[in-house]
């Protein structure tokens, strides 16, 4: 039920981190692979080094998601020349951390505009291909933040609880065409991003980013951080046809963190 052969997943943010995870559990489950980011260097790493069980030929488009237009043109010509695709890995990277009072409306717009604008014109690009396949799956990479907002991620925090509903709403709308729309909500998860963010807050604290992971791995009921491989295997399950009954959820993947709140 796992197995995925004859399927194209799209994956944003694919170069590293949770992006690239997911890319290597769908590959690893026999997806054919598009990898979406905006490095062609890395972009050419990541797709040589995936898992190809039936031959999968992985490729990649190159796209800043700081401009929805060229997103919106690079993924719909590249499943022109290659065909459809049916799983939509949406994920991109935060914005910046700080504290929500200091942002500016300019802020909140750039970050509306790469995770919900950007997820929008993927789907619509992708839609026709799942439509004809009769299959579909659109996952987003969110936060934990939709339950419990972190502190010092702001303008993050209301950008993402915008995708989760974003997803909701689509659930309703193309649940009739059997196409599943979800949300993963990652907690603390060892990847660049969570370093820098230990780091800001350490240097505030005038404290060790040891010390700031150790008082997070503390309120989490597993007592450590996850591995972006564990986030991509849920990716991974709701991707396959095991997952076919399962739409409109916020999945927390955070060790119990929010159960213990």
């Amino acid at each position: 039920m796992g197995d995925l052969s004859g399927k194209r997943a799209v994956v944003c943010g694919s170069t590293q981190g949770i992006g690239r995870a997911c890319a290597e559990e769908l590959a690893g489950r026999g997806a054919d692979v598009v990898l979406v980011a905006r490095n062609e260097e890395a972009l050419r790493e990541a797709a040589g080094a995936l898992a190809t069980p039936h031959g999968e030929g992985h490729s990649w488009v190159c796209a800043d998601f700081n401009d929805v237009e060229e997103v919106r043109r690079g993924v719909t010509e590249h499943l022109e020349r290659t065909g459809p695709a049916h799983i939509l890995v949406n994920n991109t990277g935060g914005p910046p951390h700080g504290p929500i009072i200091e942002a500016e409306p300019a802020d909140f717009l750039r970050a509306i505009s790469a995770h919900v604008g950007c997820g929008q014109v993927l789907l619509q690009a992708m839609l026709p291909g799942m439509r004809e396949a009769g299959y579909g799956r659109v996952i987003n990479i969110v936060s934990i933040s939709v339950i419990s907002p972190i502190p010092g991620l702001g303008v993050s925090n209301t950008t993402r609880a915008a995708v989760a509903n974003w997803a909701r709403t689509l659930a309703h709308e193309l649940g009739p065409l059997g196409i599943t729309v979800n949300s993963v909500l990652p907690g603390y998860t060892a990847t660049a991003r969570l370093e820098d963010l230990a780091e800001s807050i350490a240097e505030s604290r005038d404290s060790t980013v040891e010390e700031v992971e150790a008082d997070w791995q503390a309120g989490i009921p597993l007592r450590r951080l996850a591995d972006p491989a564990e986030i991509a295997a849920v990716v991974g399950f709701l991707a396959s046809p095991a997952a076919s009954y399962v739409t409109g959820v916020n999945l927390p993947v955070d060790g119990g963190r929010t159960a213990a709140q």
